[in-house]
């Protein structure tokens, strides 16, 4: 199964893709400890001025950022097992619930990492299908983060099949928090793994438009950023995530 993408990636994107209008690929994220109540308003003010997909916010914010958004379409995405993933399954799927009742409708969920690398795949299909399950409960989205920067290119595809067989609805490069963060080569490895009808979301560096473009034609679906503004006007953020 994981020599079938590691060890080539004969997908090579489709640059026609990339859509002029960017804003419905990026999710605008703020998902920094030190974030108040102004920045997550301010932050809901411009996901709805610049009509992003989703914002994304840390789940002490999902409520304040529902209220905010209600009847605009910009949904309202949180974070679960974040950011290192080593939370148990049951506290994961307990997280999620808490945060869809709360308003969000999309869900990024950390991956076991060291269970991973353990090769405990059952242990991890299990702990990701718990929060796909719960998401689907309500129509929620699941998007399953790998932390691509910890991991091999046989492990990227392993995790990649893992997800895609817990019937998770994305999977998705980094948390922004482990160093590294989305690249070229990792969104055209999950691309060809999960194939043409999964979401990849790519999320982590990418600042400007170009980079967002990049992404887009290797296959991303979504793009994680707090740089949303400066790619949809043409500038380059300082922002690392």
């Amino acid at each position: 199964m994981v020599a079938n993408g590691a060890d080539r990636v004969s997908y090579q994107g489709n640059g026609s893709d990339v859509p002029l209008d960017l804003a419905k690929f990026i999710d605008h994220t703020l998902l920094k400890p030190d974030a108040t109540a102004d920045d997550i308003d301010l932050l809901c003010t411009e996901a709805k001025d610049y009509g992003f997909a989703a914002v994304c916010v840390n789940p002490a914010w999902v409520k304040r950022a529902a209220v905010n958004l209600k009847g605009t379409g910009v949904r309202v995405a949180s974070v679960v097992g974040f950011p290192f993933g080593a939370t148990t399954s049951d506290v994961k799927a307990m997280e999620t619930r808490r945060v869809l009742r709360d308003g969000a409708r999309e869900i990024d969920m950390v991956i076991n990492i060291g269970a991973l690398k353990s090769g405990e795949y059952d242990h991890v299909r299990d702990d990701i299908a718990k929060v796909a399950d719960a998401c689907h409960e309500v129509g929620a989205l699941a998007k399953v983060i790998i932390e691509t920067s910890l991991l091999d290119d046989e492990e990227k595809v392993m995790a990649s099949h893992l997800a895609k067989e817990a019937k998770a609805d994305f999977v998705k490069t980094s948390t922004g928090f482990a160093g590294g963060g989305a690249t070229v080569h990792d969104v055209l490895l999950m691309r060809e793994t999960v194939g043409p009808k999964m979401g990849v979301k790519a999320s982590g560096g990418v600042r400007n438009r170009e980079d967002a473009e990049e992404m887009i034609a290797a296959g991303a679906t979504r793009i994680g950023a707090s740089a949303g503004i400066s790619i949809v006007t043409g500038g380059t953020s300082s922002e690392q995530y």
